[in-house]
C-alpha cells in the first residue's frame, strides 16, 4: 500500500476530476446564461447602441463554452494536485471569481445594471489574474489554460465599458416603448 501511483493511475485520477468538474462548470455557466434572456433574445439588449467592436451574437456562446471547458480543466488540474502548497487558496480564488462570473449575466441582462456589471467584470478580472498566479505556482499548465479567459474578460470589460458610454440611460431604457403626444 505504500507504493507510489503509476503515471497511468495519476492520469486516471485527473480524468475522474475533469469528468466531474468540466461539466459542472459548463452547467453552471449555461444556467447563469439562461436565468434571464440574453443576447438577441433580450429586447432591452437589442435596443442598446453597441460599439463597433461588438462581435456577432453567435460568437459569445462559442467562446464561453470553450473558455468554461478550459478553466474547468485548469481547476481539475489544481484539485488533482493534492498536497500542493497554496492549493486551497487557489481553489478559493477560482470559486470567488467564478461566482462573480455567474452573477454578471443576470446583473447586466436581467437587472440592466450596466455600470455595476462593469465593476463586477473588473473584479472578476482581478480575481482571475490572482487565480492564474496561484495556479502557476501549482501547475503551469493550469495557469496557461486560464490565459484565454483573462484575454476574453479584458475584451468583455472593454465591451461593457463602451456599452456604458454609449448608453448612459441604459437602466431606464424600455424596448419598444412608443411615445405619443396628444394635440
Amino acid at each position: 500500500m505504500g507504493t507510489i501511483a503509476s503515471k497511468g493511475q495519476l492520469r486516471m485520477s485527473f480524468l475522474r476530476w475533469a469528468v466531474v468538474i468540466v461539466p459542472l462548470i459548463l452547467l453552471l455557466g449555461f444556467a447563469s446564461g439562461r436565468v434571464v434572456p440574453s443576447g438577441s433574445e433580450n429586447g432591452w439588449y437589442m435596443a442598446l447602441t453597441k460599439p463597433e467592436l461588438n462581435p456577432p451574437g453567435w460568437v459569445f456562446p462559442v467562446v464561453w463554452t470553450t473558455l468554461y471547458i478550459m478553466i474547468g480543466l485548469a481547476l481539475a488540474m489544481i484539485v488533482h494536485a493534492r498536497g500542493a502548497n497554496g492549493r486551497g487558496v487557489a481553489i478559493g480564488l477560482f470559486a470567488a471569481q467564478f461566482l462573480l462570473n455567474l452573477s454578471w449575466t443576470p446583473l447586466f441582462f436581467g437587472a440592466h445594471k450596466v455600470r455595476l456589471a462593469l465593476f463586477v467584470i473588473i473584479a472578476i478580472l482581478f480575481l482571475a489574474i490572482a487565480t492564474t498566479v496561484a495556479f502557476s505556482r501549482i501547475r503551469k499548465g493550469a495557469a496557461w489554460l486560464m490565459v484565454p479567459y483573462l484575454v476574453w474578460l479584458s475584451f468583455a470589460g472593454v465591451l461593457n465599458w463602451r456599452i456604458d458610454q454609449l448608453n448612459p440611460d441604459a437602466e431606464r431604457l424600455v424596448p419598444g416603448a412608443q411615445t405619443s403626444q396628444m394635440l
